[in-house]
Parts: C-alpha cells; sequence; structure tokens
C-alpha cells in the first residue's frame, strides 16, 4: 500500500492551500463520482462489454485555465470476469477490488468559465497516470480464496525461472472522456467514461500457460492445482496438459470506470461565512 499512503500524503500536503488561498478555493472543486467499473482480460475474452460492478471515486479538481484543469482522484471499485458460457471449458473465474490512485489533466473542448453569461458546458478529455491495487481471488466450496500467494501458473517455481510472483500494486494509465456542467453558482455536474490501460497481464490471475497439478501441490499446495485447472468441475475427470494455454500472455489486463459526478466549489464556504456574518449584524 505504499503508493497510497504518497497520494495521501500529497493531499495532506496540498490542505493547507485549499484552506488558506482565497483564489485556489475560487478556482478549485471537490466532490464524489459514482458509477460502475469493469474489466478487459483473459477471462471475459477481452471484451470492453464485461460485467458492471459499482464503483465510487472522490474528486479534487482545480480549473487553472478555461481550457485546462488538473484533478486528483481517490477511486474505489470491483471487477469480476469468467464463467462457464464464456470461458468454455476452463472454468475459471475472479473478482477482485480495485483501489486506484490517480491525476489526471483535463483539457475542455469549450472554454470553461465562470459567471452568470460565461460558458458553463464544455466536452473534455483527460489523461493522466495512477497507481491502484487490486487482489483477485476465486470462489470454491462457498469460500473465497486468495490466487496470488498459490502461484497458480508456477510463478516463483525453479522449473518456471521466467514467471515471478506478480505485484499486487501497479501503474496504470487513466484517459478517457466527460462532459460537465456548471449548475448555480457552486455546483458542477458531470459524466465520465475512461479506461485504464495496465502492464499486467495478472488482475484475473490468469496470463500464460497451465503447469503439472502435482508441482503445484508439492511446491506450493493442493488447493493451487485445484483453482489452476477446475475444468473437471465441468467435464468430470478432465485435466489440461501442462503447457496448454491458460490465458494470453500478449495483452494485458485492462479495466474502465465510468459514472455521474457532482462537486462543489470550495469557496461556498466562504459565501456561507459572509451569510451568517450578515445575519448576525
Amino acid at each position: 500500500m505504499y503508493g497510497f499512503k504518497r497520494i495521501a500524503i500529497l493531499l495532506m500536503a496540498l490542505s493547507p492551500l485549499m484552506v488558506h488561498s482565497q483564489t485556489l478555493r475560487k478556482d478549485a472543486e471537490a466532490g464524489l463520482l459514482l458509477g460502475a467499473m469493469n474489466y478487459i482480460g483473459d477471462l471475459n475474452n477481452q471484451k470492453i462489454t464485461g460485467k458492471l460492478n459499482y464503483a465510487a471515486s472522490a474528486l479534487f479538481r482545480y480549473d487553472f485555465h478555461p481550457r485546462w484543469a488538473v484533478q486528483f482522484g481517490l477511486a474505489y471499485g470491483n471487477v469480476e470476469g469468467g464463467n462457464p458460457d464464456v470461458i468454455e471449458a476452463r472454468n475459471l473465474s475472479f473478482r477482485s477490488n480495485i483501489i486506484e490512485g490517480s491525476l489526471t489533466v483535463q483539457f475542455n473542448f469549450v472554454p470553461y468559465q465562470r459567471g452568470a453569461y460565461a460558458q458553463r458546458l464544455t466536452p473534455y478529455m483527460f489523461a493522466g497516470i495512477g497507481v491502484f491495487g487490486f487482489n483477485p481471488k476465486a470462489q470454491y466450496n462457498g469460500v473465497w480464496y486468495e490466487l496470488q500467494p498459490l502461484c497458480t501458473e508456477g510463478q516463483g517455481l525453479s522449473q518456471y525461472p521466467d514467471r515471478k510472483p506478480y505485484n499486487l500494486i501497479q501503474l496504470c494509465v487513466p484517459f478517457g472522456l466527460g462532459l460537465k456542467c456548471r449548475v448555480g453558482k457552486y455546483f458542477t455536474i458531470g459524466a465520465e467514461y475512461g479506461f485504464r490501460k495496465t502492464w499486467t497481464d495478472y488482475i484475473d490471475d490468469v496470463s500464460t500457460t497451465y503447469v503439472d497439478s502435482k508441482l503445484l501441490t508439492d511446491n506450493t499446495e493442493e488447493l493451487a492445482a485445484i483453482l489452476s485447472d477446475r475444468s473437471g468441475e465441468i467435464e468430470p475427470n478432465h485435466a489440461y496438459t501442462a503447457g496448454t494455454q491458460r490465458g494470453d500472455d500478449s495483452l494485458d489486463d485492462w479495466y474502465a470506470f465510468f459514472g455521474l459526478s457532482i462537486t462543489v466549489k470550495l469557496n461556498v464556504f466562504d459565501a456561507f461565512r459572509k451569510h451568517q456574518k450578515c445575519d448576525a449584524y
């Protein structure tokens, strides 16, 4: 979780500016994005139309130019994939929580300004850098088991020196399109759709080829062999030969995140305090 600690430290370092700078408060806003995530990888045949699961993100956006804004986001969601209908006899499946911290830059297609007669609606595109954590799990006999420690494709075994245990914290590149509209003096509503390009093929714990089940049992535990090849649950006594393709290691896994957002300008608190003073007077 080291990457997330760095993001938290960065946000805390910015907080004095958010509180004490009137200029920053005028051009900055914070809020929430609520929507869904889906996964694109080996267990849904690399389709962008995978199963949707809930997701949410806390946002902090600074509009430093009518055409440009920078946004910090801290997101949480869930992805999953795999079922007998899609994956045929492999019968592999997984689910994983996703925690993501990101920094993106937005480009407004229309100059986006404040004021009663200013432009209040614009589509935009965004791109940036992020770090995300994941932890693929599979269900067996009603219990969910973490897959990474089981080394289901022989990661870390001397027989497979090129297969290293994968890291559960990875970098990603968020990019996509959005639409935002100022509502009143302080609020903005929007919609956003974005992809996350990653550099790991193990969000689903599936990447290369099957390994010998006895090798897994002898070097890790029997559960690793069971969850590595689950084809016998569909076709009794069936097992894939070691070396048979289990996934496609030529393509990394991706995930997508979309939803609706609402943000409020930080100087709304200045207006509230001013209103309180006027009432007191």
